[in-house]
């Protein structure tokens, strides 16, 4: 697909009214994402007509849809918060309750929650260059009702993952378990562990919380099966020196204290293990080791093939998961699975892991922008024909920007970041009177668009859009970077192509 945007196609699809209702930028998500996108709006350019469009009843993104016993985040909530909102709970790693309720608030006190429109699922979206604008075709989720608007910008704020459905490998004989197998991303309500030998496959974020959480419930005795360990680190859950900065420099600059320390750190221990893999290594090891009852078996279960921060690091809040251990109210098997079983899992050395309930803990499926059918003059958008600009546009493709955040500290940093510069680029578009950009990549070579070893990530990469080398073709995971690049650096570059309908042809910035 070329870069350039080609020659318009009709807007409204067979059988859909025209469209009743034309929007400045209409966001795709309620999540943090969203809500976020929608402040700074509000905040920075009140004139602008937008919407939230949600396709689920209510908002809060992750925080909502997971119910799974105990989920948390795995990012401390100063940096994960917003910055505009200071995060002032106590628990620097919060439960999901408290980042849902932190987020309805920020969005009723901010003036974005009025422009939400639950059940309002984006089906696809066409963009004209001949109008410049986008069409967008809606089905209310609550009524079956399909309508079309239009648009001049969209903002996706869906995350990368699938919210219909997690990943579950396939098990050889998983149809034989006479027990129940559950995926945290459709945890029952009505579940009840108590007095139950659970088994927990994974080893990521989900499964380290699941395990003590699941203890915690009352299950005789909990098993975490993972086929390759995790580096797991103990974290405070409260950090009494954000208390004291309060307190010292009052709760304004206090808590603005508490981010910029929070900024630093994640980054220094980041580099730290980039640099100094087996000494990060070292440290992690010691740790984990004086954590854990005499005898753990750390160099089988907690010693990755891979170097700290290939993957993220799991932080587990006051050591919840060494605790439940210790209390011989969880283990810890490192093996693969030969069978399920009517009564477990046997592994691949002939072990049987006896369970009640199995849970598959085994990671997402990624979805780009929320499954939505993109198509640019009659086009269809094909994603890895596209590179990312500044990590919020793709290259060809008009008037679309798009919130992924960092894989290796909080997402919300890079959200923010992308946000200010979203709404500075709509201010120098209005100044100067154009309708449409576009960013124009150059021949390049070009990689990845996540340079993450996670397995999520690795199986999708092929149905990514690619990056480039270098700003503003590389997508950057440093935060500290980006301020210097996006916040502080300029809306237009070479790469960005602006144009206006009444000349319909490109013109300099």
């Amino acid at each position: 697909m070329s870069d350039a945007p080609a020659a318009t196609q009709p807007a409204t699809a067979p059988g859909v009214a025209e469209p009743a209702e034309h929007l400045d930028v209409l966001i795709v998500g309620a999540g943090i994402s969203g809500i976020g996108a929608g402040r700074y709006l509000v905040a920075d350019r009140p004139g602008t007509t937008f919407a939230i469009f949600e396709g689920r009843e209510v908002s809060g993104g992750t925080w909502d849809l997971f119910r799974y016993p105990g989920i948390r985040s795995d990012s401390d909530l100063y940096t994960f918060g917003y910055e505009f909102r200071p995060w002032r709970d106590s628990q620097a790693i919060a439960s999901a309750d408290k980042i849902l309720s932190y987020l309805r608030e920020t969005a009723a006190e901010c003036g974005v929650e009025e422009h939400i429109r639950y059940s309002h699922r984006v089906l696809s979206a066409s963009w004209s260059s001949e109008d410049a604008r986008w069409t967008v075709q809606v089905e209310r989720a609550d009524t079956g009702e399909r309508f079309a608007v239009t648009a001049g910008w969209i903002f996706g704020a869906t995350g990368y993952y699938d919210y219909e459905q997690g990943y579950t490998p396939h098990f050889e004989g998983c149809d034989r378990f006479q027990g129940q197998l559950v995926h945290p991303q459709q945890w029952p309500e009505d579940l009840d562990v108590t007095g139950k030998r659970v088994v927990v496959i994974g080893s990521g974020a989900t499964a380290v919380t699941l395990v003590p959480a699941l203890a915690d419930a009352g299950a005789e005795l909990v098993t975490m099966l993972q086929r390759t360990p995790t580096y797991v680190m103990p974290v405070p859950g409260e950090d009494k020196l954000v208390k004291l900065m309060a307190r010292v420099l009052g709760e304004e600059r206090g808590f603005a204290a508490a981010r910029t320390k929070y900024i630093w750190q994640q980054r220094l221990v980041y580099q730290f293990a980039q640099r100094f893999p087996k000494a990060a290594r070292s440290i992690i090891r010691r740790v984990n080791q004086r954590a854990l009852p005499e005898g753990f078996d750390v160099d089988t279960h907690l010693n990755p093939p891979y170097g700290p921060w290939d993957q993220r690091l799991c932080a587990v809040p006051d050591g919840d998961l060494f605790r439940a251990i210790r209390h011989g109210k969880a283990d810890v098997a490192t093996a693969r699975i030969r069978t399920f079983t009517e009564a477990g899992v046997e592994l691949e050395d002939g072990t049987v892991l006896e369970a009640d309930v199995i849970v598959t803990a085994t990671g997402l499926n990624l979805k780009l922008f929320g499954g939505i059918d993109v198509s640019v003059d009659g086009v269809p958008m094909h994603a890895p024909d596209h590179v990312a600009y500044k990590g919020m546009m793709l290259s060809g493709v008009p008037n679309f920007a798009f919130a992924v955040g960092y894989t290796n500290s909080s997402w919300t940093l890079k959200v923010g970041l992308l946000c200010e510069h979203f709404t500075r680029l709509l201010a120098h578009m209005d100044a100067h009177g154009y309708d449409a950009c576009v960013p124009i990549a150059p021949e390049m070579e070009t990689r990845p668009l996540l340079d993450f070893a996670a397995g999520y990530v690795q199986r999708s990469l092929d149905d990514l859009p690619r990056q480039g080398e270098g700003a503003p073709w590389a997508m950057s995971m440093s935060y500290l970077d980006d301020v210097r690049l996006v916040r502080g650096g300029p809306v237009v570059d070479d790469a960005l192509h602006f144009s206006r309908v009444a000349d319909r042809e490109q013109v300099p910035a």
